[in-house]
């Protein structure tokens, strides 16, 4: 028997992969109390710096929002060369023809917003107002993210953990292993931060078309803060631990049954740029957390110095700032309107009213509206059930379900959208009906079970 000689490697790319990658679980992933709340460092950070620039916020984003939509128009209409042969200009405003017209929209409301000049509809306090300030967060959360977002990506980390869990994730979610990185940063941090990672390992080719739908529209959730923000609109904070589990376990539930039905379970296992297929097998003479080790190392010592980081980070930053942006301000705006001044979404919710009341939820007219308004935002069902509905056990289940439905066009949905991940807008609303079908049945019957002990 051949003796297998162990490989030896370098301390300083040992060093490269331990020391970024506890400095990005710290900052994305470790929860911290601040203020009476659970944040992660990178969140608190930007909050932090949204209060001290907070007045020069407004106006800076209006300024990303109208240069994206310029940029983006002059690329499409007059090509210069000084945007289509520059890989970063070309990257951030050559853009097919919806995304012009999505971007100069985008530029359209936020200028009306910033100016004060428009329609009420477009302007009020819960439409374009409440888009703007939901910019004036996420400008400095792509900021701080972006530049801090390869030390999950550059330095080996997510080859370790995709290596370690690939015996798990791909079985149980149909996901490669590195996607439950994708799932914490989210889960403990926030939604947004979990597109933007999925995102960037889509057009880096470790994930397929079909892969990066599914973690992005599965493993988007909220942060636990927001959650207890949920549970304290309802009025029902003394079960928010409860609550909590709730979620957790139909989130899971959720996420074992809609990768595989459509739209999801269709989409098309091709990489970006025609990539190949990586390769999850793990060699002879090695185990999996010797290999894990190996390919977190390979990683480490293929990356830049300190000038590669900071310009991949820059480039995080600013593809979020021109691609994302004008797109979260011209759909969550729009979505935002037909919530509010339309009637739409309690038309639609009418459907639900038999389901209601075959799981015996009372005031079921009203529950019924909430439940779909959650496409346009997700707090939005708390607030209507806080004010509306006196009944404890629909709260609860409205609550629950607010957050489990995931996908909302205000932020989420709109990142989705403004992203390359392959998910069309009708995708996303048959998923989120899907969502929320799966968790209006499985929330009722754990809401009758908790509140009967209580």
């Amino acid at each position: 028997m051949e003796n297998q000689t162990k490989p030896v490697y370098k301390k300083i790319d040992v060093l490269k992969f331990i020391i970024p990658s506890v400095l990005g679980i710290i900052l994305f992933m470790i929860p911290i109390q601040f203020e009476g709340n659970f944040t992660i460092p990178i969140a608190l950070v930007a909050k932090v710096m949204s209060r001290v620039l907070g007045a020069f916020l407004p106006g800076l984003c209006t300024f990303i929002v109208c240069i994206s939509a310029l940029g983006s128009l002059i690329a499409y209409f007059f090509k210069p060369k000084f945007i289509l042969e520059s890989k970063s200009l070309n990257g951030f405003f050559n853009v097919q023809l919806i995304w012009v017209i999505a971007r100069i929209l985008g530029m359209i409301f936020i200028l009306m917003v910033y100016t004060g000049t428009g329609p009420e509809y477009v302007i009020s306090a819960d439409t374009g107002s409440f888009v703007m300030d939901l910019l004036s967060t996420l400008v400095l959360i792509f900021v701080f993210a972006g530049l801090l977002l390869p030390l999950l990506l550059d330095f080996g980390l997510l080859e370790y953990v995709g290596t370690l869990l690939v015996k798990v994730m791909r079985p149980i979610f149909t996901l490669p292993g590195r996607s439950a990185v994708d799932c914490m940063t989210s889960w403990l941090g926030d939604g947004t931060l979990g597109v933007m990672l999925t995102s960037r390992q889509y057009e880096e080719g470790y994930y397929s078309a079909r892969e990066a739908s599914v973690i992005s529209t599965t493993f988007s959730a909220v942060s636990i803060t927001f959650c207890l923000v949920v549970i304290e609109e309802v009025r029902m904070a003394h079960m928010f631990v409860p609550y909590y589990l709730s979620i957790c376990f139909i989130g899971v539930i959720i996420a074992l049954i809609i990768p595989r039905i459509p739209p999801l379970s269709v989409k098309k296992d091709t990489y970006f740029g025609d990539g190949d297929i990586p390769d999850e097998s793990i060699p002879k003479g090695h185990t999996t957390g010797s290999w894990a080790f190996h390919k977190a190392i390979e990683k480490s010592h293929a990356s830049g110095g300190f000038k590669e980081f900071i310009g991949n980070g820059c480039k995080n930053a600013i593809d979020m700032w021109f691609g994302v942006m004008p797109i979260v301000m011209a759909f969550g705006t729009v979505i935002l309107i037909v919530c509010t001044y339309t009637p739409i979404f309690a038309i639609l919710g009418k459907p639900f009213v038999p389901l209601l009341n075959f799981l015996q939820l009372p005031e079921a007219e009203t529950a019924s509206t909430s439940l779909l308004v959650g496409f346009a935002d997700m707090f939005v069902p708390a607030i209507i059930a806080g004010a509306q509905i006196s009944s404890e056990l629909t709260r609860f289940v409205v609550a629950v379900i607010s957050v489990t439905q995931l996908i909302y066009m205000s932020e989420v949905g709109a990142l989705i959208l403004g992203s390359k991940i392959p998910v069309k807008l009708w995708e996303l609303f048959v998923i989120f009906l899907e969502r929320t079908l799966i968790s209006l049945v499985i929330a009722s019957l754990i809401g009758r079970y908790l509140l009967h002990l209580v």
